[in-house]
């Protein structure tokens, strides 16, 4: 079980909070400040591991940090030519030095996606729910609207609404040259986007296999097109052909299945079961769908939305899964929309609360005796 954590100084929570939650092993963690391109210095991945590992006078409970999330994958990689001055090759040379590093560091998994300019995207950051929390919500009319008069806005937004943070993503420097990659994006096809996936994976693979680290690619939130650029890993089929691009088992998912649902036509469940081998890392949350493929993020518990969170864990606990799996997106609960204002979706409350849900799922079908 693990604990998604952006760092002192970038985060509301700390890791004694983290360290308090039982369950909890290992912290997911990325070097924010790094832009999609950059190589990840050693001196900085040491610094890094080494503050999530050490344990306060007194205390015996460790946290280690074998999950990184997330390596971005410069668009130049996705669109298989020079695109804001950083060639293809040399984009991946230095993803391919990253990943040497983390794996010297004891790194077992990257998370990573291959999602056009946006990684992700809600046109709300702070949706008011029935109960009084606050949960990240996605409104298909508006993203319509802004698909007519241009997604500037949408960047405009999720910079006013990001409660005063970098949004893994969003970053400004990733932005700065947004018309560039509007341009560059202009006719490029599901195709194209699978040809340049395998020149990536052929390339980063190999070194993957050698340092034991495995790549697991998130798959597109929301997994449907957005402003008509070509979303590859949003379908089961589209997850297949991934996997099928480079079979090694180093390239693999992860499964966010609250990602993976918010189109209603996928099915979570069934996801899990037809991968699990090469399930890597997981992310277990829950949504809401409305009638036009809006939706809204809820609490972890099955009833709550329309995810089937118990069905997800029983799967995992009959197959014996011995990946990694964290509670996703979370609401803004109690002092959190007042007080501790958090990151959206990254509050710890909720949090919390949903990884004894999930761990109690596992233990009813994992250890059903005890």
């Amino acid at each position: 079980m693990a604990f998604r954590w952006f760092g002192e100084g970038n985060d509301t929570v700390s890791l004694s909070e983290i360290r308090q939650i039982p369950g909890v092993e290992t912290i997911v963690w990325s070097l924010h400040h790094k832009i999609a391109g950059e190589v990840w210095e050693k001196a900085e991945i040491d610094a890094a591991i080494a503050e999530i590992r050490q344990v306060p006078p007194g205390l015996s409970k460790a946290l280690d940090a074998e999950v990184v999330e997330s390596v971005n994958v410069h668009e130049s990689i996705k669109l298989g030519k020079t695109i804001q001055n950083l060639p293809r090759d040399l984009a991946i040379e230095n993803y391919i030095t990253t990943i040497e590093r983390l794996g010297q560091a004891g790194v077992k998994v990257i998370c990573y996606n291959f999602m056009p300019v946006f990684d992700w995207l809600r046109t709300e950051m702070f949706h008011p729910l029935p109960d009084g929390s606050t949960a990240m919500a996605y409104n298909a009319k508006v993203v319509q609207e802004m698909s007519q008069t241009g997604p500037e806005r949408m960047i405009e937004s999720m910079i006013k609404n990001s409660g005063g943070f970098t949004l893994p993503g969003w970053e400004p420097e990733r932005l700065q040259n947004f018309q560039e990659l509007v341009e560059a994006y202009r006719g490029v096809t599901h195709e194209d986007m699978y040809v340049n996936y395998k020149y990536f994976l052929d390339a980063v693979i190999p070194t993957c296999e050698k340092y034991d680290v495995k790549l697991g690619v998130h798959p597109d939130d929301p997994p449907f097109d957005i402003f008509g650029w070509p979303r590859v890993v949003s379908t089961k089929e589209g997850l297949a052909r991934v996997l099928s691009l480079n079979p090694s088992p180093y390239n693999g998912l992860t499964l966010c299945l609250g990602s993976f649902s918010a189109n209603p036509h996928n099915q979570p469940v069934d996801a899990v079961a037809s991968f699990i081998d090469r399930i890597v890392f997981s992310h277990v949350r829950n949504i809401k769908h409305y009638d036009d493929w809006s939706f809204t993020e809820v609490g972890h518990r099955a009833c709550e939305g329309d995810v089937d969170t118990v069905g997800i864990m029983k799967v995992f606990a009959e197959h014996n899964y011995s990946g990694y799996i964290r509670p996703d997106h979370g609401r803004q609960l109690w002092d959190e929309n007042t007080t501790r204002k958090p990151r959206p979706g990254y509050g710890l409350y909720d949090r919390a609360l949903g990884i004894e849900y999930l761990l109690g799922l596992w233990d009813a079908f994992h250890c059903p005796n005890q």
